[in-house]
């Protein structure tokens, strides 16, 4: 009979089906977070029997909402949710990266052990988000969060980048129509919002910046 951990595993992956190669990279993830979730709090403890779906699944969505990106941010990556599962997922697309970033020095260890294992396309950035946002020296095409920051504070962060042309990918909770109002009040972006794959009541929201799609289309 299966284990919770191995049918919750099972069903994560009906919902994303994956190359062979890229289950595997993700069961090295797994299993290593299992490992260091010992002595760092990476995600909360009640969450591990469904790592998969609660966490690797909800993370592989961001990734999917934009299949075109291959270069992102990620901001407070934190365990590596959603930023490394979407490295992870790309590592076998010529020219992706992603770049993690995250000011605790113990998860940057912990994501930097993952990279390395799974040869996952990452770059760790040791650092508060603000100090570096501005100065990852790449054109990045998607931008990602999860249980970081309300909206129009993940929006603030990476306005520059998205006025570059960028989109932003982020998963928000049942409280999310409020954010949404907030920062569409300025009326300087684009939203688009689709249900969570994983938790009915989250969302998925799509940020656009509207003067870059216009200058995009004109161009």
């Amino acid at each position: 009979m299966a284990s919770d951990f191995e049918s919750d595993r099972h069903a994560a992956l009906a919902l994303f089906p994956l190359p062979p190669e890229i289950v595997r990279r993700l069961d090295i993830y797994a299993d290593l977070l299992r490992k260091w979730q010992k002595t760092i709090n990476l995600v909360a403890n009640s969450t591990l029997p469904q790592l998969w779906t609660r966490h690797i699944a909800d993370s592989l969505q961001v990734s999917a909402a934009v299949p075109e990106a291959r270069i992102w941010a990620d901001l407070g990556s934190g365990g590596g949710f959603p930023g490394l599962v979407t490295a992870i997922r790309l590592a076998e697309t010529p020219g992706a990266r992603v770049h993690l970033i995250e000011s605790d020095q113990r998860k940057c260890a912990f994501l930097r052990d993952v990279s390395r294992e799974t040869s996952a396309p990452s770059i760790i950035h040791n650092a508060r988000i603000e100090t570096i946002i501005d100065n990852l020296g790449d054109p990045i095409d998607a931008v990602s969060a999860r249980a970081l920051a309300p909206l129009p504070v993940l929006v603030d962060y990476a306005k520059n980048l998205l006025a570059e042309g960028a989109v932003g990918v982020f998963l928000k909770g049942q409280d999310y129509e409020a954010e949404v109002k907030a920062l569409s009040a300025a009326g300087q972006y684009r939203i688009m919002s689709a249900s969570s794959v994983t938790a009915p009541v989250s969302r998925l929201l799509l940020v656009f910046d509207k003067e870059a799609e216009t200058q995009a289309r004109s161009g």
